[in-house]
């Protein structure tokens, strides 16, 4: 059997910028206010992988001015 269609929000006629936010709205998103949020202490397990990606994205920098 397969759920109404009644629990899910319908967003028939919406398209753009009016879908998006109702997409947001289902989610109760909210927009990021600052770097802080973030913020995570667990995304690197040790230095040499900060270092590792900070060489990968001034490679990838440099290779995208021309």
């Amino acid at each position: 059997m397969t759920t109404s269609g009644a629990e899910q929000p319908a967003h028939e006629g919406l398209d753009g910028p009016a879908l998006r936010d109702a997409l947001f709205a289902d989610k109760n998103v909210q927009p990021i206010r600052s770097v802080d949020d973030w913020a995570r202490e667990d995304i690197f397990e040790s230095l040499d992988e900060v270092h590792e990606f900070r060489d990968w994205v001034t490679t990838e920098r440099k290779a995208n001015l021309a």
